[in-house]
């Protein structure tokens, strides 16, 4: 039987990269994304069924998840409005029970204390994010919110972390650790397209339920290191 995947967050870059993932492996694909943003799919007409509207749009999180069988959420902090909370939140609120929930977000996430940040990671975010929250672009507390309540729910989800994103081809599936500062994540890359391919796989691998890995490039010269130690 075909699984059906709903991608929320369809349009951006990673979002077409998943799409094209899911449909690689035979998946049924249903797109969400902003109602101006519909045309980036133009690439998959006739291929996905896509949902316009807002992410955090309970309506349109409703429908779009209706039947599917794994979702597949970035989880952007856009605004202060509640984005990623109200995002994160519906999607737990609508999908099937038994659903397989991917959500994607970057290292700054931390579940449970273990994390050990560098000190350019942990300015960028505090007065990058204080700066952003000012002008109103960006609220990473609420990126921080809606992990949390990721966290403490027993639906069947995944949270990805994902080191800096680049472009090119792929170098295979991303390599992780349950926490940053591991020396295998040291090289801080992975290739756009290979997160991507890592939230899709999440799908159909049951040990990373209730995880919250943080990937690398499986190619990254620390990931290489720590391979052929």
């Amino acid at each position: 039987m075909t699984k059906k995947v709903c991608i929320v967050g369809a349009s951006g870059k990673l979002g077409r990269y998943m799409i094209q993932h899911a449909i690689d492996r035979g998946y049924e694909v249903v797109g969400v994304c902003r109602q101006g943003s519909v045309g980036k799919l133009d690439d998959f007409k006739g291929s996905i069924t896509v949902v316009a509207g807002k992410t955090n749009d309970r309506a349109v999180i409703r429908e779009a998840v209706a039947g599917c069988d794994a979702v597949l959420v970035v989880l952007v902090p856009w605004g202060v409005q509640q984005y990623s909370s109200g995002t994160a939140q519906a999607v737990m609120d609508f999908a099937k029970p038994d659903a397989r929930l991917i959500f994607s977000c970057g290292w700054h996430i931390a579940r449970d204390g273990r994390d050990v940040y560098s000190w350019k990671l942990k300015a960028l975010v505090s007065i990058g994010g204080r700066i952003a929250r000012w002008l109103r672009l960006v609220e990473l507390d609420d990126q921080v919110e809606a992990c949390r309540r990721i966290f403490a729910s027993d639906r069947r989800w995944t949270l990805v972390r994902g080191s800096d994103l680049t472009e090119g081809e792929s170098q295979g599936l991303p390599v992780w650790s349950r926490h940053v500062g591991d020396p295998m994540l040291a090289s801080n890359i992975t290739r756009r397209i290979d997160f991507a391919l890592f939230m899709v796989a999440a799908i159909e691998n049951d040990e990373l339920i209730h995880e919250a890995p943080a990937i690398v490039s499986r190619l990254a010269p620390s990931a290489m290191a720590c391979t052929f130690q």
